[in-house]
């Protein structure tokens, strides 16, 4: 496991927590359609993708060509 996906697993845990609470409490309605969906759509994939390493998102900006890491040279830090 890499920090990486350590990082997607744990992010996408705490939009998924943070959803499920203020539903809980009654502060947030999920049986309507609202924009809360979207956020709720974004922690899953990213809760997923911690553990698959699949992400749409990652699919398709290397399907448009953008490099996967810098390449700086020595100049990285």
């Amino acid at each position: 496991m890499t920090v990486n996906r350590i990082v997607r697993i744990v992010a996408g845990f705490f939009i998924l927590l943070s959803l499920g609470l203020a539903h809980a409490m009654g502060q947030v309605d999920l049986s309507q359609m609202s924009w809360l969906w979207f956020t709720l759509f974004v922690g899953a994939n990213l809760f997923q993708s911690g553990f698959t390493q699949f992400c749409p998102l990652d699919t398709i900006l290397k399907k448009l060509g953008v490099p996967e890491t810098a390449d700086c040279g020595k100049g990285c830090a």
